[in-house]
């Protein structure tokens, strides 16, 4: 299984992996992006199970990339890793087709709670 981490900071980035290990998920091949314009090129190349991303980027936003996916007929399962989980942000992700939104600070559980809806299992 392949999970895409995107986040425009490289150490968020890292503390997503080391979170993702921590969940029993770091078996898995993990590739980063650094925005959501490089997470959509590479969700199309890589064809990763799974999106792990940031809301807030440059060059362009995961709401922005989870809608260009979604426009393309891309159905990759999409999720948010954000510091913002107000209900609005999450009805926003919901109505956009993101299959879930963890809140920073975050936890090894909610990371497997979240992966196991999509079907992602330990590693």
């Amino acid at each position: 299984m392949k999970i895409l981490v995107a986040d425009d900071s490289r150490v968020m980035r890292q503390i997503v992996i080391r979170t993702l290990r921590q969940a029993g998920h770091g078996g898995h091949d993990i590739i980063e992006a650094e925005n959501g314009r490089q997470a959509v090129e590479m969700v199309q190349a890589e064809s990763p199970d799974v999106v792990l991303s940031d809301w807030n980027m440059p060059e362009m936003s995961g709401i922005d990339a989870l809608q260009t996916l979604r426009a393309a007929g891309i159905g990759v399962p999409f999720g948010f890793v954000t510091s913002e989980g107000s209900e609005e942000m999450r009805s926003r992700a919901e109505q956009a087709g993101a299959a879930f939104l963890i809140a920073k600070p975050f936890t090894p559980e909610a990371f497997d709670e979240a992966l196991s809806t999509v079907g992602l299992v330990r590693s």
